[in-house]
């Protein structure tokens, strides 16, 4: 098992891919074909927030609380773009809305749950979507067959994605800090449903799970 697992590791590092972004696609499809304007929180390097302004939002904004990524993220978006960056920490410091859209991938397990959706909450126009894509810590048989499956798969998808070559680096995404979730994907469920009555949740491959979230 040791053996298996260590070339795992070794396929894993010589074909990284973002887990991320093999989401937007999904995420993309959540949203109305008329997005209006958008908050991304945590937007990272941008990939996200140019694929929004590109298909379907009329303005974006991208907030994260590193400023190297930003930077980043703006040297890699056309002047042209209707896109804002803004160096701010969520909940609490994000640009005013209303936004008819607000999406996050992969960040809220970094920022305060509760105090976050809440925000969330507030700055969505009425009729807008919220649309996260979020990381869990495990808990029970149905999660732990989900993380095997992914250990499984991991090496075959980065394999696929970058085209059976190694690599020559790791996608800039995959810099940013990480830090283990604390919430099961239960917490998760029942506190979201608190705070956003009709939340539709639900546990994902490669160690996610999304939900998406009308306002009224």
């Amino acid at each position: 098992m040791s053996r298996l697992v260590e070339a795992l590791h070794r396929l894993n590092a010589a074909y990284p891919w973002d887990h991320n972004a093999h989401y937007h696609r999904w995420l993309l499809r959540q949203l109305p074909r008329a997005a209006g304007r958008v908050l991304d929180v945590g937007c990272g390097s941008g990939e996200l927030v140019r694929r929004l302004a590109g298909r379907r939002a009329e303005t974006v904004v991208g907030v994260d609380a590193d400023a190297g990524i930003l930077e980043r993220a703006r040297e890699s978006t056309s002047v042209d773009a209707p896109v804002t960056y803004a160096l701010a920490e969520a909940p609490g410091r994000l640009p005013p809305g209303p936004y008819d859209v607000i999406t996050c991938v992969a960040v809220l397990h970094h920022l305060p749950f509760t105090e976050t959706l809440v925000r969330f909450r507030e700055e969505l126009a009425g009729g807008g979507t919220l649309v996260v894509v979020g990381c869990a810590r495990a808990e029970g048989v149905l999660d732990h067959a989900l993380g095997l499956a992914a250990v499984a798969l991991n090496p075959l998808v980065g394999w696929v994605k970058n085209r059976g070559r190694a690599a020559s680096h790791r996608p800039v995404s995959m810099t940013a800090p990480v830090r283990d979730p604390e919430m099961t994907f239960g917490e998760i469920g029942r506190e979201a449903r608190r705070i956003l009555p009709g939340v539709r949740l639900r546990r994902r491959l490669f160690w996610r799970y999304t939900f998406v979230w009308r306002a009224p």
